[in-house]
């Protein structure tokens, strides 16, 4: 089954390229589905790049998925078109009043600094809580994940000394659960973040449990008991090129950012990168939709509480 996307979304020629089945909204609105509703509150800073990434993992289900696109009223963005985001994008204070099956909130380049000094910390805080009595099931990337941990639990971020920026092996530690139907013992996940959570601070927390974690790249996947929410440190959602793209970025503009770990053939940067963690980030997206979202969330999604 497809995907249901506003009509004219970018992501949707190029998703088509790849033979991934979307649908727009006209042609969805002639099937009698009742799809899942995912809500999805962008914050990095390439949206379209963004929602193409993420659309293209949950288009690996047999269900049909509503996708919205939330934004918020405290911050513009400054690498997307105005266009874009009036038409694509709802204000939170407009979303609020409805019910989701999921909701996933994306990472943003504000971790240096302190939760409090960002400029839509309030606002992103509000959204957070709403989840918790709206959305069935949340999903916290990246910068989210270290958000959601500090406003929910006190778990507060901690510096690194150099960026943790590569390809990492992380260890399933609770192999049986759902989310994890099909992995191996070990699967690779993309991390590209200045900042981490220590491990004693979340198992600390009767209500977290730790689910996977590399031994270079720390903790990666939290699940509150019950799946209603995943914080996932790294970013199984980036495509073969991002880490590329971000590297030569930053290469000669900071200091504290080396050659991605476990990403270019003989660390050669002038060559393909090698993708290793693309299977198990299919898997993670299909199984959260399966187990954790559509297995779960009530027919009438009002009793969503």
């Amino acid at each position: 089954m497809p995907l249901r996307l506003p009509d004219r979304l970018p992501a949707i020629e190029l998703l088509k390229k790849e033979n991934i089945f979307v649908m727009d909204t006209s042609r969805a609105h002639r099937q009698d589905i009742r799809p899942l509703r995912i809500v999805i509150l962008n914050l990095m800073p390439l949206k379209i790049t963004t929602e193409t990434d993420l659309i293209r993992l949950l288009s690996n289900t047999p269900l049909q998925l509503d996708i919205y696109f939330m934004k918020l009223r405290s911050h513009t963005p400054k690498n997307t078109p105005v266009e874009h985001m009036m038409m694509f994008y709802r204000d939170f204070d407009t979303l609020c009043h409805e019910k989701f099956d999921g909701m996933i909130i994306t990472g943003a380049p504000v971790e240096q600094l302190n939760f409090e000094d960002v400029s839509y910390w309030q606002e992103v805080s509000a959204v957070m809580k709403w989840a918790r009595t709206n959305v069935f099931s949340t999903l916290f990337i990246c910068w989210a994940a270290q958000a959601g941990l500090y406003l929910h639990y006190g778990i507060n971020k901690h510096p690194l000394g150099k960026k943790m920026f590569g390809i990492f092996p992380q260890h399933t530690l609770k192999p049986d659960l759902p989310i994890f139907r099909g992995f191996d013992d070990v699967f690779m996940m993309p991390h590209s973040r200045h900042t981490e959570v220590k491990r004693e601070d979340i198992i600390a927390h009767p209500q977290l449990q730790l689910i996977a974690e590399g031994e270079q790249s720390g903790p990666s996947i939290i699940m509150r008991a019950g799946g209603r929410e995943f914080y996932i440190t790294g970013h199984l959602e980036y495509a073969p090129l991002t880490l590329d793209q971000e590297y030569k970025r930053d290469l000669g503009v900071r200091d504290d950012v080396g050659l991605p770990v476990n990403y270019y053939p003989d660390d050669d940067p002038k060559q393909r990168p090698r993708v290793t963690w693309r299977a198990h980030a299919n898997l993670f997206w299909s199984n959260w939709i399966n187990y954790y979202v559509y297995q779960e969330t009530p027919f009438d999604i009002n009793k969503i509480k």
